[in-house]
């Protein structure tokens, strides 16, 4: 399937919304609000052309403001790496390891 076909497709959509509720609509790295039109990102962390078979695994996605989602691909203009994005802070369910994050005060 292309890319913009698995976009499109009712299966990635339906995992996209649930990676978004997931991670309560915030980015995953900054934390800012990914709430308004357009600003929401759902990232593979492991890149669907090397790991097709996590493509959609939830446990392979994280909620990303554009800022955060630009720096780590290099293909929309950032120079660093995309594994420099750090994307280990939280649990398989999307929770933040760390006990002091904003939404474990809640």
């Amino acid at each position: 399937m292309t890319a913009t076909g698995f976009y499109h497709s009712p299966r990635w959509r339906a995992l996209r919304l649930v990676a978004l509720r997931r991670d309560r609509w915030r980015c995953t790295i900054c934390g800012v609000s990914v709430s308004a039109k357009g600003q929401a990102r759902v990232d593979h962390i492991h890149p669907r052309t090397t790991h097709p078979h996590l493509e959609l695994a939830l446990d392979n996605l994280r909620t990303l403001c554009p800022r955060c989602d630009n720096q780590g691909h290099r293909e929309k203009g950032s120079h660093s790496a995309r594994r420099e994005v750090r994307f280990n802070a939280f649990n398989a369910s999307g929770m933040p390891l760390d006990p002091n994050h904003h939404w474990r005060n809640g």
